[in-house]
């Protein structure tokens, strides 16, 4: 029996076991990681047990939920990292300024390859996946684990394979696609399984859908998703120097706990209803429904990147954001920041109405920069809008593609860029 591209990235990293689904196994870790929330808790189990580093080439460390500081505690948080780091002269470690959202920040430094094994103390780890490697979310003490040892456990998941064919409608972006899995298979349709994403569309697919589809595994209970590497995985390392990785690919007789085909001809943007993220509606049904906005959010390591600004300055240009919406947009990282404010798009955001933030989680977790207070709807491109997730536990929170966020900010409600 072949062996899925999972099985194959942790076959090369056991240090004890097999790749039997099921198995718990010992294995490397290539890149252990965490932030500023996280990280205090892994740097104290890991004083407990010794304090002594693995390889302080393989653990990173980027303070991005609470920064820039939000507030006293957060910023003995980041003080903690940060004099850890400086410590032990940890080299993968950026302050604010350079500093970006972990999932994005990493990928775009070159230090997630294809092949690799991959695991953060967050649960959207899994982004990573989108490379062609095995990435996953795991607590923090074991992240200190990883730390002082370069491995940990893990039990050998089982694969469940997408298969996406047809054509890319209007707007349609990789939210959509991901939106509508989890809505078809539940938020614990996938748990503790690998949610394989491939066929003719994910073939076709640019690297940033990629991460956003991968990203948001973990709302169907996913371990990881994960992407077959290829071209367009080549080009995107290319351009950050990387010529090295293990691009690996399914067996054709691999063996898969379920198979899934999905035609994207008919899928319509999606909108997820609060408060779980398999609530999901096409825009066509929700536009009907008259929906009203406080807030709408586009950003985070889901929609944070350069083509999700882009998309929604190409709907915002020559517009207002309705006056009764507040529209924050935050680039995931500073590099992001840096050229979209190149192109123009932050000119374009401005004059909409928008309020730009440097790159932070901010209200995606109800942090800062965006908190919902009693009653208020928004929406956002983030990748959960469960109850109190950004901030009263009484407001109601809808999740897009940054198209219908755009949109929704000028219409004052929740629709699409064609009624524009």
């Amino acid at each position: 029996m072949g062996l899925t591209i999972a099985q194959k990235i942790l076959q090369d990293h056991i240090v004890r076991g097999n790749v039997n689904v099921g198995e718990i196994i010992l294995a490397r870790v290539d890149l252990a990681f965490a932030n500023d929330v996280t990280a205090p808790i892994s740097i104290d189990f890991l004083k407990r047990i010794g304090g002594k580093i693995y390889d302080k080439q393989k653990i990173a460390l980027i303070p991005d939920h609470f920064t820039p500081n939000k507030d006293i505690k957060s910023a003995e948080q980041c003080k903690t990292v940060r004099e850890f780091a400086e410590q032990n002269n940890i080299p993968h470690y950026w302050e604010v300024g350079e500093a970006g959202i972990e999932h994005v920040l990493l990928p775009e430094r070159g230090l997630i390859k294809p092949g690799m094994l991959v695991t953060g103390a967050d649960s959207h780890t899994c982004t990573g996946g989108a490379l062609g490697a095995f990435a996953t979310g795991v607590g923090s003490a074991d992240t200190g684990f990883a730390f002082a040892t370069g491995m940990l456990w893990f039990k050998v998941p089982h694969t469940i394979k997408f298969i996406y064919n047809g054509k890319r409608g209007k707007w349609v972006m990789g939210k959509d696609l991901i939106l509508y899995t989890i809505g078809k298979v539940g938020v614990s349709g996938a748990l503790y399984k690998v949610m394989e994403f491939t066929g003719p569309v994910i073939r076709n697919l640019p690297m940033d859908d990629r991460f956003t589809m991968c990203n948001m595994a973990i709302e169907a209970g996913g371990k990881t998703g994960i992407v077959e590497p290829d071209d367009i995985t080549r080009k995107y390392l290319s351009e950050r120097g990387v010529k090295d990785g293990v691009f690996y690919k399914s067996d054709e007789d691999a063996e898969y706990d379920d198979i899934i085909e999905i035609d994207v001809s008919n899928i319509e943007p999606q909108v997820a209803f609060p408060h779980l993220p398999e609530n999901t509606k096409p825009i066509s049904e929700v536009a009907k429904e008259d929906i009203k906005i406080d807030q709408a959010f586009i950003g985070s390591c889901t929609n944070g990147r350069l083509s999700d600004l882009r998309i929604a300055a190409k709907i915002l240009k020559g517009r207002k954001k309705d006056k009764h919406v507040r529209l924050i947009i935050i680039p995931s990282t500073p590099l992001i920041y840096r050229q979209a404010l190149k192109e123009g798009l932050f000119d374009i955001f401005l004059d909409a109405g928008a309020v730009i933030s440097t790159p932070t989680c901010g209200p995606c977790l109800g942090g800062h920069m965006g908190v919902l207070a009693s009653g208020e709807v928004a929406i956002s491109t983030t990748n959960r809008n469960f109850v109190g997730r950004m901030g009263s536990p009484k407001a109601y929170i809808y999740l897009s593609n940054p198209a219908i966020a755009a949109a929704s900010a000028v219409l004052g409600k929740i629709g699409s860029p064609d009624e524009l």
